[in-house]
């Protein structure tokens, strides 16, 4: 899937409340899920939107397990609520991501059932339209995924935003190994974003895998011009260094500086920084 920490859908009804729940929402927004949880658990009585946002801090703090647990509570209490329906099964697509072998194929099974129910409930919805896409293009065909599909649901993807729907269309056609007609798509996704600087991002990892490196470099430099000091910007170019063998020590500053930088839920954590860095000093 692509990575489910760049889809962080924060359930914000006007009703939810308390002052310590609007506290704990911009805790979760700084990424101090820690501090928002222990604002929001010793409620005896939690509204709904109080357990997304616990289900989201457990989430975020890689638990699948505990959120998957306060999620479904959500689900229970409001099953006509899309968003509900796609962090559940965000939550059992990492457990089955994380798990064992034995669990894994049902959890599977569970996180497309959710995606599909939380489309089907708002078709709009484009986190979890997005989501279902890369369930369908990753998945193999016995736990429900499958080309057939993901095509079809790019095409949706497609109408809701063109500029996505290229981005999914590429992922199709690299998978297809059809290279020159994805970097078409992703080229033509930046064109219809040119503010957007993931869509920057997208071709210069494309083009490294590609092993097109110095066209990569030069992506990347552009994608620094369009948003100056952007965490997602440091943390894509240090991955792709680590995975591509090259420019460690650059790779090693960019995380430590990515590290030290204000996140937010829409980035990779901190956690996976760390563990980028471990590969990057030879652990």
């Amino acid at each position: 899937m692509r990575h489910l920490l760049a889809f962080a859908l924060v359930c914000t009804p006007a009703f939810a409340g308390s002052a310590d729940y609007e506290r704990a929402l911009q805790l979760y927004q700084h990424t101090d899920y820690h501090a928002s949880l222990n604002l929001l658990l010793p409620a005896h009585e939690k509204t709904v939107a109080e357990l997304v946002l616990i289900g989201q801090d457990y989430f975020m703090m890689g638990d699948a397990k505990r959120a998957t647990e306060f999620f479904q509570q959500a689900v229970t209490a409001e099953p006509g609520n899309s968003v509900y329906h796609h962090w559940l099964a965000r939550a059992y697509g990492r457990r089955a991501e994380t798990g064992n072998p034995f669990t894994a194929l049902n959890y599977a099974s569970k996180a497309r059932q959710g995606f599909e129910k939380a489309v089907e409930l708002d078709p709009k919805n484009s986190e979890a339209v997005n989501d279902l896409f890369e369930f369908y293009l990753e998945a193999p065909g016995f736990i429900g995924g499958g080309m057939e599909k993901a095509t079809k649901d790019a095409d949706q993807i497609a109408e809701m935003n063109e500029a996505e729907g290229n981005y999914a269309r590429a992922r199709i056609e690299e998978k297809h190994k059809n290279y020159h007609r994805a970097e078409q798509h992703l080229r033509r996704a930046m064109e219809l974003a040119p503010r957007q600087v993931g869509r920057v991002i997208d071709l210069a990892k494309f083009l490294a895998k590609q092993g097109r490196f110095e066209e990569s470099e030069r992506t990347f430099v552009a994608a620094e011009k369009l948003a100056p000091d952007a965490p997602k910007v440091m943390y894509a170019r240090a991955a792709v260094y680590i995975e591509t063998g090259r420019n460690i020590e650059t790779a090693r500053t960019l995380l430590e500086k990515y590290i030290a930088s204000p996140l937010t839920p829409d980035d990779p954590s901190r956690e996976d920084a760390q563990k980028l860095l471990h590969q990057a000093s030879g652990g």
